[in-house]
């Protein structure tokens, strides 16, 4: 009861000291808590959404496309309409209505704007049933009732400002047929931003599919009493055949399946930052606890000469380091509500639906939230709780605020250069592997290694940068600038641990700028030499290029050719007899040898388009001992098998169509019915010689009636590339920003502390002549080299594992490492006025103490 009053009495004494601390907990729990509160939000919203739209029991075809994949044929796979009576005349069938949905389309108001979804989802097409009733609720208008009547649902309505009678266009596989709006349906449940569009079942089967007579699917009711199990038995007993049949549950767990993934990965990225962010935390709690435990020597040596023994003072510690942590915890997972909410409404500006109806707390959120925060506090705390513990009761006869042996220490410093050369190896392993696998593990390896030894050797290596960057940075400030740089080198543990806290987040920054950087050089490189065609016409969504798109490259003037290129899935059977299933095989014109050009090892390419025949790459060639002449044997998944003679080898060097297989697009057609055919993933063209700019300008008039559809040119491509990766380098830099914030807090923390424990020396300071100016600098200028020595370490530390990264990715292709300077000195610069604005509060507080009182505190 003793040690708990006095952890009490100075916890609370010195709460101000501990604020930042505990700070920096909240934000570390509530990155996690956040986290999981905002990814099992949206689990409850897409479960709650396919258990809606999920039947008792459903049947669909068998080779039927999940619910994330788009049929390259244009069409989703169907069954005959006759299959509805067969299935309602199964025992426990209550009812049965026969369903038709597609997601290759695209639909576009009068101006030629596209309705789809801007954040990914999919643009949802099909018939209205007396089933959509589960999800849907008419607000509007009625139900289509014929060829020139659609649905929309009311979020698209809402966002794109459609009213009943406002004409949309849609464009199929079939063609493009335009309706005007005669409802509009809101969801019962959340839509997560899907555009939805309904039709009556006629133009439904007519304009989705193809042929009337099908259906992708038929939703079976059951009567009351009779299980899903057993009506999934019923059903499936009467319709033999190709068929899948899957109770509600089984239905909704698929379609949970298949959006798992996604939710997964954004998961545990999420997590991932918060794992740096706390790491950084627990460098300032440390710090924190270390420069109060030196500031109460004399205290805890009075405490040990009146009777406390190590283990009370020890105890005394690690509960001011619980209280610490449970205050802090508490409030993050909190704050991680919070922050979930936030980010809901971030993803629903940008077109992703989550309703906070959904908000989902589970019991497992604040345990996770509160366990992670008060044991990583106590952890953390644990060392200079050992360190109080050993304080002499002759501590007592000290003067207050005498810190601790902050000498780097030579056995720390032989570790951590052991620990960084060992990092080191495994970097360079990681540069020379031969194999991906290999070098990764040598990677991860290297990277944690040389983070450990670099955190280990930061106050050995506190001395000299310190001292670099004092005279580059400092000396121009005369005596205050030198008072600054003797006041970093003082303790240079202290220095070390603040530096580190910096040094993680812009190690990352760092690496993820030379990886970034040297992937758009590389691909930029690659584009160069590979691809000869001047155009590249593909769809931002994955849509496959629909016929009516394909006839308008056709027939545009001033384009030399346009080449087919189509995506077909087989199995594949190599003269060793080793078969590879759910192979790819690029199906293309003969033109395209011109617009990618290819090198071969053996063979020819452009004979690889003649009849019969295909080229391999040189890793399945050399898996399989294949040579020029032999013979795969090819099942077209849906068509016939074939006998393909190989006619080249191609080179796999490069990474834009690695060991990939090609045959002539009219090969394939010989064994695909044409129903079958996949449509084109991609599509190439080139331009009359000195026709460029015409072509390109006649090429996006051409294809100007499909949004869907992007026109680029090679520098248009380029630029593209840049965009998508910078934009992915800038969600990364903002969830690293948490760990950068924990870590500047670090330093107004380090700062603030070490004011409170020199109030003698500044009061002294001032009583001989300086300024509260000159003060108030002197504090700037001592956190600028803290966090310029920070960022010296976390940069250069960052670019060795860019480095290596690099070089690992080179056996994928990105063969060029380029360093962006411009990034790395604006991160540096940056972190000199990271330094300023953290030594605001403190070097205030400091010009603000009484000369007087500050000369008479012990």
């Amino acid at each position: 009861m003793t040690i708990l009053k006095t952890s009490l009495r100075n916890f609370f004494a010195h709460k101000g000291r501990m604020a930042l601390s505990a700070i920096a907990v909240l934000l570390s729990v509530a990155f996690v808590s956040g986290t999981l509160v905002f990814t099992d939000t949206m689990n409850t919203t897409f479960d709650k959404l396919f258990a809606a739209t999920a039947a008792d029991v459903t049947v669909s075809p068998k080779d039927a496309a999940t619910d994330d994949e788009m049929p390259q044929t244009g069409r989703p796979e169907s069954l005959p309409a006759s299959l509805v009576a067969t299935v309602e005349k199964a025992d426990g069938v209550k009812s049965a209505e026969g369903g038709v949905v597609s997601m290759s389309v695209t639909v576009v108001d009068a101006d030629n704007k596209n309705m789809g979804s801007s954040n990914g989802a999919p643009t949802i097409a099909g018939n209205w049933t007396q089933g959509d009733l589960r999800t849907m609720e008419i607000t509007a208008g009625h139900a289509p009732r014929g060829p020139t009547d659609v649905m929309v649902d009311a979020d698209t309505a809402e966002k794109h400002g459609l009213k009943l009678g406002d004409e949309l266009r849609t464009i199929a596989v079939t063609g493009d047929f335009t309706a005007k709006i005669s409802g509009i349906a809101s969801f019962k449940v959340t839509n997560p931003g899907a555009a939805v569009v309904y039709f009556d079942t006629a133009t439904a089967q007519r304009e989705l599919l193809g042929k009337t007579g099908r259906f992708t699917h038929i939703a079976v009711t059951a009567e009351s009493g009779v299980s899903h199990e057993q009506l999934k038995k019923n059903v499936a007993g009467a319709a033999a055949g190709p068929y899948k049949f899957q109770t509600q549950q089984e239905a909704a767990d698929a379609g949970r399946e298949d959006v798992s993934g996604f939710l997964d990965v954004m998961k545990y990225a999420m997590l991932g930052f918060a794992g740096i962010a706390v790491l950084v935390g627990i460098f300032l709690i440390v710090n924190t606890f270390s420069m109060l435990v030196a500031q109460r020597t004399r205290e805890i040596g009075l405490m040990r000469a009146i009777g406390s023994s190590r283990r009370q003072v020890n105890r005394s510690v690690l509960v001011e380091a619980l209280l610490l942590g449970v205050i802090g915890s508490i409030a993050g997972v909190a704050a991680g509500v919070g922050l979930a909410i936030g980010l809901m409404e971030l993803m629903s500006s940008m077109g992703m639906n989550l309703s906070t109806d959904d908000l989902t707390v589970k019991w497992t959120t604040p345990a996770v939230g509160l366990t992670l925060g008060i044991v990583v506090t106590v952890l953390a705390a644990y060392i200079p709780a050992r360190r109080a513990g050993k304080v002499s009761p002759m501590a007592a006869l000290r003067d207050a605020g005498t810190p601790a042996d902050g000498r780097a220490g030579l056995v720390r410093g032989i570790i951590g250069l052991v620990l960084t050369g060992a990092g080191a190896a495994g970097l360079w392993a990681a540069a020379q592997a031969d194999k991906a696998t290999e070098g990764s593990m040598w990677l991860g390896l290297g990277v944690v290694l040389s983070l450990i030894g670099f955190i280990v050797i930061g106050p050995l290596l506190a001395g000299g940068v310190v001292r670099v960057i004092g005279a580059v940075v400092l000396r121009v400030f005369g005596p205050v600038g030198r008072m600054a740089e003797r006041n970093a080198l003082r303790n240079p543990r202290r220095t070390g641990a603040t530096g580190a806290a910096l040094m993680i987040g812009l190690a990352l920054v760092a690496c993820l700028s030379v990886v970034g950087s040297s992937m758009v050089a590389s691909a930029t490189e690659e584009l160069d030499k590979s691809v000869g065609a001047d155009f590249i016409v593909n769809a931002s969504n994955g849509q496959p290029i629909m016929p009516q798109a394909q006839q308008a490259m056709e027939k545009t003037p001033d384009i030399a050719h346009v080449t087919e290129y189509k995506g077909i899935e087989a199995t594949l059977t190599s003269p060793d007899g080793k078969t590879e299933k759910d192979a790819f095989i690029a199906a293309a014109d003969p033109t395209y040898a011109q617009d990618l050009r290819r090198e071969t090892v053996a063979g020819e390419l452009s004979a690889a388009y003649g009849k019969d025949a295909m080229s391999v790459g040189e890793t399945y060639a050399t898996e399989h001992g294949v040579k020029v002449g032999d013979t795969i044997t090819v099942a077209f998944k849906g068509g016939d098998t074939a006998k393909l003679k190989v006619a080249a080898i191609t080179s796999d060097d490069g990474s834009i169509d690695k060991g990939a297989k090609y045959t002539n697009i009219t090969t394939a057609e010989q064994y695909l019915p044409a129903e079958r055919m996949p449509k084109n993933l991609i599509m190439f063209a080139k331009a009359e010689e000195g026709k460029e700019t015409e072509a390109y300008e006649a090429l996006k008039t051409a294809l100007a009636p499909y949004p869907q559809y992007e026109v680029q040119n090679q520098t248009d491509f380029k630029k593209d590339l840049q965009d998508q990766v910078g934009q992915l380098l800038n969600i990364v830099y903002g969830l690293l920003a948490l760990a950068i914030i924990v870590a500047v807090l670090g330093v107004v923390n380090t700062l603030a502390l070490s004011v409170v424990e020199r109030t003698r020396e500044i009061g002294l300071m001032r009583a001989i002549g300086l300024s509260r100016r000159q003060l108030r600098r002197m504090i700037r200028l001592e956190s600028v080299v803290i966090a310029l020595f920070g960022a010296l370490l976390g940069l250069g530390l960052g670019m060795g594992w860019g480095t290596a990264a690099q070089k690992l990715l080179a056996l994928e292709g990105l063969g060029v490492l380029e360093i962006p300077w411009p990034t790395i000195l604006t991160v540096f610069v940056g972190s000199a006025f990271v330094g300023l604005f953290a030594a605001l509060v403190p070097a205030f507080r400091a010009g603000r103490m009484n000369v007087l009182n500050a000369i008479a505190t012990e």
